[in-house]
């Protein structure tokens, strides 16, 4: 605020103060810190401060771009106008709406912030349209910004170093676990940030329409572009909120951005775009099919999602797309509807006081439906591996990415210029950067097979997408080409292969897309048959639209189940593949009495304890206790010991204690003190039989009774004494 101050103070209609190269640098420097300090606090703190930080930075991010075209003479200064104000409405009416949330829930710092932004901007529209009209009322509004941030700033600073003894008014930040938690789980804290993309890019586009510009130019794609990257970074803060329906419906907006900006990006060339008639309408279809879906939140969201449906229809209808009346107009339609929703969301999501958006009317109506088990919305369901990172599944929009970029690349050039056919933003950004996004998430998660097949897919569309849009597909045919594709079916045919050991969804999935790599060999040697590889193509899209389903219904329905198949082949010995091991929390006691029953039929189970992780098995389970021992590193070194959840299980060996011993236990346990007794034929009365060579020492036993509500649970759903272990490296 205090750079925008002074070069408002300093320029004239002749000269800027700053030079707009500079001038759009340090823009983009500071979005860069701000964005961060709002991911950051999306995280931990205060949900408003967090969507109004990440607006503010994609604000100037956008605006920063312009500049820096306008100084490199990409853009002549004439056109300055066209290209900021489209951008600067979007955010005047966003700031506008997060100020007044702000007002509503008496936080007068924030409100200040974002009214005050909101009027700079809204004066700097007037100072572009009318050059008399000056800049000083801009500049006044970003003095107020620095004074009331300066404050707030300090205020934080001075409760960081007393301790929170001191905090001024206005400067205190809820924490989450301050919020409520219904009003957690109902409102990501970035959904408003998404919900403002699309106000920004709703804005660029319908304004052609109304004649505030001449027409989409190259001076908006900073504008379309900020909108689509920071929608990725929201698709990737959802999955981190484990709601898998607002990652995917942000992810194909985004798409949308991307798409958006090329087209007008192709302006600067004199390229003249050509929408082909099929990929919009499989867009149409996913977006209906994830407003239906979407329901299950909310109404309003679902209501929400159909605006996009009829988008995709209008860009199928018009062949210029974006360029056209009707796709423009329907965009005036999102910017109004995303205005009302962005005021609602906001709302509900810091106040405790909800504005109705119909989130339980999906559930009551299925649960009438007594063939439909609906699934709770539990995000224990999106628990990873051990050891991995806790995102949602990203399956749904992968599979979807396929679906699009599929469809995409069918799409026939003819004599035009590839550049003007609008494959490249699809096949490129959904078959290639997005599913490059869901292959990182499912890393994440630790699926591994997921993961690898989306980034070989993902890398595959890119490729084929820049040769065959990028206007190197007659240039490129031949032996080099030939060999790429080979080393990418090579790689195709391992995931072929260890899809066999998953299901026969993702086996037929693979496969296809083998008989997909296929037809760009055949086309790259020249030996291509007609219509193989839009036959194959479309028929892969069709697979992936299949298992787009099937996830999305899937993980919204309990029962019926859409089947994705039995693995085909199944591995032999112990395990055999049948299954994952679960990963469950301790805090539940569902989760107690599923490892309970593992452990009856001779599985073990790592846990926390009173003290460390421990690994675990059945005393009357001899085949388990063996396995626990042949697991367990430095098992000599650290030798297992017995468990018990009460004194009263040590009647057999009572003999062997005096009395002083029994009393002192009973008074001392459960804790971490454990009491070690001589080795002797009682350890026959537990079932040990063989295995009980691999407990203790060749001369003693050690027996504890933790001070561990959950493994005292266990021992009792047990009904056996449970062997324990503690290796270092379980940590």
């Amino acid at each position: 605020s205090l750079l925008l101050l002074v070069n408002s103070y300093g320029s004239s209609p002749e000269k800027d103060f700053i030079p707009h190269t500079a001038l759009g640098i340090l823009l983009l420097i500071i979005s860069a810190l701000v964005a961060f300090t709002g991911v950051r606090h999306s995280l931990s703190h205060s949900q408003l401060f967090s969507s109004l930080c990440l607006t503010v930075s994609a604000l100037w991010c956008g605006l920063g771009l312009v500049y820096i075209l306008i100084g490199q003479s990409v853009l002549p200064l004439s056109e300055l106008k066209s290209s900021l104000i489209p951008g600067l409405a979007a955010f005047t009416l966003a700031l506008f709406i997060i100020g007044t949330v702000a007002l509503f829930m008496n936080n007068p710092v924030l409100l200040v912030i974002a009214v005050s932004i909101s009027l700079a901007c809204a004066h700097q529209i007037a100072g572009l349209s009318d050059s008399g009209f000056g800049q000083s009322a801009t500049a006044a509004n970003y003095l107020l910004v620095c004074l009331v941030c300066a404050y707030f700033g300090f205020g934080r600073l001075l409760s960081t170093i007393t301790q929170g003894k001191v905090r001024p008014p206005g400067t205190v930040m809820k924490q989450k676990f301050e919020l409520k938690t219904e009003q957690n789980q109902s409102c990501s804290d970035v959904v408003s940030v998404g919900l403002v993309m699309n106000l920004l890019s709703a804005s660029v586009i319908a304004c052609p329409l109304l004649g505030v510009v001449p027409q989409l130019s190259v001076g908006h794609v900073p504008w379309l572009w900020t909108a689509g990257v920071f929608q990725l970074g929201m698709c990737v803060l959802f999955y981190r909120a484990l709601d898998t329906l607002a990652a995917t419906f942000y992810g194909f907006t985004s798409l949308l951005k991307f798409a958006e900006g090329y087209s007008a990006l192709l302006s600067l060339y004199s390229i003249q775009p050509f929408s082909p008639v099929p990929f919009p309408v499989v867009f149409a279809v996913l977006f209906s099919v994830l407003a239906l879906f979407s329901c299950q939140k909310s109404l309003l969201e679902g209501f929400y999602q159909l605006f996009f449906v009829a988008y995709c229809i209008s860009i199928a209808a018009q062949p210029q797309g974006f360029f056209q009346a009707g796709t423009q107009g329907v965009q005036g339609a999102i910017f109004v509807a995303t205005a009302g929703v962005l005021f609602v969301t906001t709302f509900n999501m810091v106040s405790s006081t909800r504005i109705p958006t119909g989130h339980r009317h999906f559930k009551t109506v299925v649960t009438r439906i007594r063939s439909i088990t609906l699934r709770d919305l539990d995000k224990e369901r999106h628990t990873p591996h051990l050891g991995y990172s806790k995102y949602a599944d990203a399956e749904v929009l992968g599979h979807a990415c396929n679906v699009l970029a599929a469809f995409a690349i069918t799409a026939t050039v003819g004599d035009r210029n590839p550049l003007a056919v609008l494959g490249l933003p699809w096949a490129v950004m959904a078959g290639g950067v997005l599913q490059l996004l869901c292959g990182s998430v499912a890393f994440a998660r630790g699926k591994t097979f997921e993961s690898t097949a989306f980034i070989l897919y993902g890398l595959m569309w890119t490729v084929w997408g820049l040769t065959r849009f990028g206007g190197l597909y007659g240039e490129t045919r031949g032996f080099n080409v030939a060999v790429g594709i080979i080393c990418f079916m090579l790689f195709n045919l391992l995931v072929t292969i260890a899809a066999l050991f998953l299901n026969v969804a993702w086996f037929v999935y693979a496969f296809t897309f083998q008989l997909i790599l296929i037809s760009f060999l055949l086309d790259a040697i020249g030996a291509l048959p007609y219509g193989y590889d839009i036959g194959v193509t479309i028929i892969f899209g069709l697979i992936s639209f299949y298992c787009f389903l099937a996830h999305l219904f899937n993980s919204t329905f309990q029962s019926p189940q859409i089947p994705l198949g039995r693995p085909l082949v199944k591995l032999g010995g112990v395990g055999g593949g049948a299954g994952v091991c679960p990963h469950v929390p301790a805090r539940k006691a569902t989760s107690v009495q599923q490892i309970a029953e593992i452990m009856k039929n001779g599985g073990i189970c790592g846990m926390p304890t009173d003290t460390v992780y421990v690994l675990v098995a059945a005393c009357n389970r001899p085949d388990a206790v063996i396995k626990a021992y042949k697991v367990k590193k430095q098992a000599q070194d650290r030798p297992m010991s017995m468990w018990i959840s009460s004194v009263k299980q040590l009647e057999p060996v009572r003999h062997l204690l005096s009395s002083l011993l029994l009393d002192f236990m009973e008074a001392a346990w459960p804790s971490s003190i454990s009491m070690v007794i001589p080795r002797g034929p009682w350890l026959d009365i537990f079932g040990l039989g063989d295995a009980a060579i691999h407990i203790g020492t060749p001369q003693s036993i050690a027996i504890r009774s933790p001070d561990c509500a959950v493994a005292t649970h266990l021992i009792n759903l047990v009904k056996s004494k449970v062997m324990v272990q503690c290796p270092s490296r379980f940590k």
